[in-house]
């Protein structure tokens, strides 16, 4: 019940939404050391504390399904890492690679395979310190194989519920199936990737228009065998499910609970691995973006959106990729649920959602949580990926893909 009138109520609701979502665009709060989970926190807090919502209600918001799927995929991804997996299997596709273009296309074929199935921004922290390594070795140019490990990483992940978090709550809001998912998807994936070769290659003349090919180097891969299996052979019988028809959720959960289970990993290691901040961002967006609905979104209001034609592939694809740039996909997602929920069409609508919101994270450097990992991580290691170095190739890619996604589904 609230505190206040309902008039007071929704101009609190919208100020608390306003205000979260600034926060997280920006990615933090200004004058104040509040990162972007912070700011998911205390706009959930405030909702309660302003009577928007319940604290029942704000328990009932979050979505404890979509919670679990990250969480469980996180160490599921963590004892693939922990073992040398991703190093052995680089190291395999990379090492068949001759030539500066046959390079590229094995660092973007790799990473986007492998985050169409165990989440982008994971496999984004284990391929850039590998590409580094490897383009170093080889005495190349680092800065256009790791742009494209952050491109790829973004365009595989549209093809299926598991690829990056904003599928994964598109998944347990539409119903989805996973094979039906990933069924519709993985053309526009299939053709984005090759997109990505194509205009890497081409906008870096230099270093791939060349006879000149790659000496043999061997990537360092300290893998411990046993566990490599393991874990390997859990994350395969994993997605199979997945494509059985079992629950997502449910089968990512206990994936990780059987890899819990060992002699030879210390838990505080796998955990480390876990993204407490994400989960949490979650939590709070679940719980604002509910508080908005129940204060402001009425049934009339929701209504009056129609207008905008949402059912219309080009006019959804349109919206989401300028709200997921302006707030991150995931926010995006959120906001555009009860709106997309009305249309007639909702499952093709939460598709193209899924495609253009995370398609749309290529435009800029700042666009999607992986290319952030991505420039961190080579900043790291003295490696600077400027903003334009990047748009130059992301902007025509994002129209590029959104394009194909658009033909694909309308």
């Amino acid at each position: 019940m609230s505190v206040w009138g309902s008039g007071a109520t929704q101009l609190a609701a919208i100020a608390i939404f306003l205000a979260t979502y600034v926060a997280i665009a920006i990615g933090r709060v200004p004058g104040l050391r509040v990162d972007r989970a912070g700011a998911a926190l205390i706009g959930a807090a405030l909702m309660v504390a302003c009577g928007v919502l319940p604290l029942e209600g704000a328990y009932r918001a979050i979505d404890l399904d979509t919670i679990a799927l990250l969480l469980g995929m996180m160490i599921v991804v963590a004892n693939l890492r922990l073992s040398g997996f991703f190093r052995m299997v680089t190291g395999w596709a990379v090492g068949r690679a001759g030539h500066p273009a046959l390079l590229l296309a094995a660092v973007v074929v790799t990473t986007g395979i492998l985050s169409a199935f165990l989440v982008n921004d994971a496999i984004c922290l284990v391929m850039t310190p590998i590409v580094i390594t490897l383009t170093r070795a080889l005495g190349r140019n680092p800065v256009p194989y790791l742009i494209a490990v952050a491109l790829s990483s973004n365009v595989g992940s549209t093809a299926t519920i598991t690829g990056n978090p904003q599928n994964m709550i598109i998944g347990n809001l539409s119903g989805i199936s996973y094979g039906a998912f990933t069924g519709a998807l993985v053309p526009v994936a299939a053709l984005g990737l090759l997109v990505t070769i194509l205009l890497v290659l081409l906008l870096n003349p230099r270093e791939y228009l060349t006879r000149q090919a790659l000496p043999e180097v061997a990537v360092p891969a300290h893998y411990h065998g046993w566990l490599a299996g393991k874990s390997a052979l859990v994350a395969l019988a994993m997605i199979a499910l997945f494509f059985l028809g079992q629950p997502v959720a449910k089968v990512a959960i206990c994936a990780a609970a059987l890899l819990l289970l060992t002699r030879r990993v210390s838990p505080k290691k796998v955990y480390a691995e876990i993204d407490g901040q994400l989960l949490l961002m979650f939590a709070g967006l679940f719980v604002v973006v509910r508080g908005l609905e129940h204060a402001v979104l009425t049934k009339e209001a929701i209504a009056q959106a129609t207008q905008l034609d949402l059912g219309n592939v080009a006019v959804l694809t349109g919206l989401t990729a300028v709200l997921s740039n302006l707030v991150s996909n995931v926010p995006a997602v959120l906001v555009l649920k009860p709106f997309v929920e009305t249309v007639q069409d909702p499952q093709r609508a939460w598709l193209v959602v899924a495609m253009a919101s995370t398609l749309a994270g290529n435009f800029t450097l700042l666009g999607s949580v992986a290319n952030l990992i991505v420039a961190e991580r080579a900043a790291k290691d003295g490696i600077a990926i400027e903003f334009w170095a990047y748009f130059r190739i992301g902007a025509p890619l994002t129209l590029a893909t959104l394009a194909i996604g658009v033909f694909w589904l309308r």
